[in-house]
């Protein structure tokens, strides 16, 4: 093989590889960009249910007394 067809060979074997490697790094910036769109999602609803809880703690009547023991103590 001369130097030529070996400098060829490896030129495409590098172009093969870096065209790989471009297809994997979208694959996960995709990947992350779900991600983090599920993550705001979840963020979303935790905030809601947050504020139903606060909500319903808000009012609720009096303050919260302790239960009393039950009858058999």
């Amino acid at each position: 093989m001369s130097d030529v067809e070996g400098i060829n060979a490896r030129l495409e074997a590098l172009e093969v590889r870096v065209a790989y490697q471009d297809q994997v790094i979208e694959d996960l910036n995709q990947t992350v960009i779900d991600q983090w769109k599920k993550i705001d999602a979840l963020k979303r609803q935790l905030a809601e249910l947050l504020d139903r809880v606060q909500e319903v703690e808000d009012s609720s009547t009096g303050p919260r007394a302790p239960e009393p023991p039950p009858p058999h103590y």
